[in-house]
């Protein structure tokens, strides 16, 4: 969570992602399944039990409340158990979530039961009662109910059963770690992100930093794209842990971008990564599957922080907050978030038309494109193009609030994820 404090005009990184279990081993294997995304590309994950890393959400999210919260703990916790007890009537991104991550939500026989025996759709509503007790248990316990109460005991106990790793040692010796934000000057802005270990906010202003002042084209962007995947490669992971990498460079996720009435701002990444399908009976919670992404575990250590592409980000302008925001998606995060600040920042857009304009990625010498168009001009260039339909969730999950010169707001969440913005007055 990166949060810039209008009071005092400071920006404060908050660090509660997934840690690398401690001296234990895990003594299962990882389970390798193939997701499709409606045919025009497939991801491959590895899920499990031992893919199951420490989490730090939930302390996470009571160090922020401690610092910046103004409505009791528990008062906040009472919606989201209520929404579990009762349901949610999935939107259609939530429905093609779940039809196409159907192999990892229910490959254990407890995921299966939690998501009815099928994969649910678009108009059905999906209820979790076990986990609005759970919720609720957090509301009244804090994080300790997850550090070292009765949840924490049936989450490790699972997660062992299972062949994880994970122990009691290692929730309890969790830490929030707090950071100094990773700072760069784009045309007149000041960018502040997430800094390492985490490697998205790193990527992303190394991408803004090639883009400079020159126009905004899918092939100024793809140039971009193109020197954070070579920066990413060889021994990249372990330097985020080393220190000094942004310096040498620069010389399923969830994101909620808020901007309060007193000038507060706040962009917070969280994430399951695709989700495990472990699901912890009698509770409701589904874990992560964190140590399956090969991307993020390659030089971690045991105890570490893993590395992240998550980038919770904000835009400055002499000092005040004009733009706040972070994406979902994995790997193609980091372009999400360099084309919908360069569409707001270098081309002048709204920002619900930075976040709905189509996307390109580029990967392995590849340019994935969800505009015709622009397919068409990559392959005139020769470019290996896999072409998408339609706008896709492959390309990300922007949420974002602009704050324009007057002071007023608008915001925009990516309707390629059912995203939404709301103003409130």
């Amino acid at each position: 969570m990166l949060v810039h404090d209008a009071h005092d005009g400071r920006t404060r990184l908050l660090d509660f992602f997934v840690a690398v279990p401690g001296a234990a081993g895990a003594t299962g294997e990882l389970l390798e399944l193939a997701i499709d995304f409606d045919g025009d590309t497939q991801q491959r994950f590895l899920t499990g039990a031992p893919a199951v890393a420490v989490p730090g959400t939930v302390l996470g999210l009571e160090t922020a409340h401690r610092r910046w919260g103004t409505v009791p703990w528990a008062e906040l916790a009472a919606p989201a158990a209520a929404l579990a007890r009762s349901g949610v009537e999935l939107t259609p991104a939530q429905g093609y979530l779940h039809r196409i991550l159907d192999g990892l939500l229910r490959h254990s026989p407890e995921g299966d039961a939690m998501y009815g025996g099928r994969a649910l759709a678009a108009g059905e509503r999906f209820a979790v009662p076990e986990l609005g007790e759970s919720i609720e248990r957090i509301g009244a316990e804090g994080a300790e109910a997850l550090i070292s109460g009765e949840l924490a005991r049936a989450v490790v106990a699972h997660v062992q059963a299972g062949g994880g790793a994970m122990t009691l040692e290692d929730l309890a010796g969790y830490r929030v770690a707090r950071r100094r934000p990773l700072t760069l000057e784009y045309r007149g802005h000041e960018f502040r992100t997430n800094p390492p270990p985490s490697a998205g906010g790193l990527l992303v202003a190394l991408g803004l930093r090639v883009l400079g002042e020159s126009e905004v084209t899918p092939e100024a962007i793809a140039i971009a794209m193109e020197a954070q995947e070579a920066a990413s490669a060889g021994s990249f992971a372990r330097a985020l842990h080393r220190g000094g990498l942004a310096q040498r460079l620069l010389s399923g996720t969830t994101h909620i971008s808020v901007v309060d009435a007193s000038g507060v701002a706040a962009s917070l990444s969280a994430s399951l990564g695709s989700g495990s399908g472990v699901v912890v009976p009698r509770t409701g919670i589904h874990l992560n599957n964190m140590l399956g992404e090969a991307h993020l575990v390659t030089g971690a250590r045991p105890g570490e922080r893993l590395t992240s592409m998550m980038a919770p980000s904000i835009m400055l302008k002499e000092g005040e907050p004009r733009l706040v925001v972070g994406s979902a998606g994995s790997a193609r995060l980091r372009g999400a978030i360099l084309q919908v600040v360069a569409n707001v920042v270098g081309r002048g857009l709204s920002v619900e038309e930075a976040v709905d304009a189509p996307r390109i990625h580029v990967e392995e010498g590849v340019v994935h494109c969800e505009d015709a168009a622009v397919a068409d001009l990559f392959a005139a260039e020769g470019r290996e193009v896999v072409r998408f339909r339609r706008r896709n969730l492959y390309f990300g999950g922007v949420s974002a609030v602009k704050v324009s010169a007057d002071g007023s707001l608008s915001a925009a969440g990516d309707p390629r994820r059912g995203g939404a913005g709301v103003v409130i007055r």
